[in-house]
């Protein structure tokens, strides 16, 4: 197999790769997947850490490896990550939003700048009448909430966003 078609079979098969903090979202879809690089059987993915202290690095890593490893024709795999660019919640994908919803937490907007006010949306019922009640939740990047409409509590994604993120983007 030629190295662009083992390269889009690597790139599927991290779509198997769980956050373990976030099991119900791939890696793909969360956005840390910066890149995938294969030259003759050798794989060599670019990861972004969603925060830079994430203590999940070693077993995404680790996940990471031994998935790529179980791709026909692989023969080695290097992770390396970055922080350049950084990540942002702005790289979740459509399909991920939906998939932090389909596990009980509220996506943080698509769209967020620094400064702007952040809109939650219950993820059981799309209610925005909502109360934070603590902003530290069970990750340092989430924070627990409470649904006034449906009264369930949640958990939300905080965003991250980056003043680089309001540079105009090349069409």
């Amino acid at each position: 197999m030629d190295d662009e078609g083992l390269k889009t079979r690597v790139t599927e098969a991290l779509k198997k790769v769980k956050d373990p903090e976030l099991p119900g979202i791939d890696i793909v879809a969360l956005g840390m997947l910066e890149t995938v690089s294969v030259t003759s059987g050798r794989a060599r993915i670019t990861l972004l850490p969603t925060f830079s202290g994430c203590p999940a690095l070693d077993l995404i890593k680790k996940e990471v490896v031994e998935t790529v490893r179980r791709v026909d024709g692989v023969t080695e795999v290097a992770v390396v990550f970055s922080f350049d660019p950084p990540w942002t919640t702005a790289r979740i994908s459509p399909e991920g939003r939906e998939q932090l919803k389909a596990y009980g937490i509220a996506p943080p907007p698509a769209a967020q700048r620094p400064g702007d006010p952040w809109e939650i949306e219950c993820p059981y019922c799309g209610s925005s009448v909502v109360t934070v009640e603590n902003w530290f939740g069970p990750t340092a990047c989430r924070s627990l909430l409470y649904c006034r409409s449906c009264r369930n509590p949640f958990e939300a994604m905080k965003p991250v966003a980056h003043v680089a993120d309001e540079r105009p983007r090349p069409d």
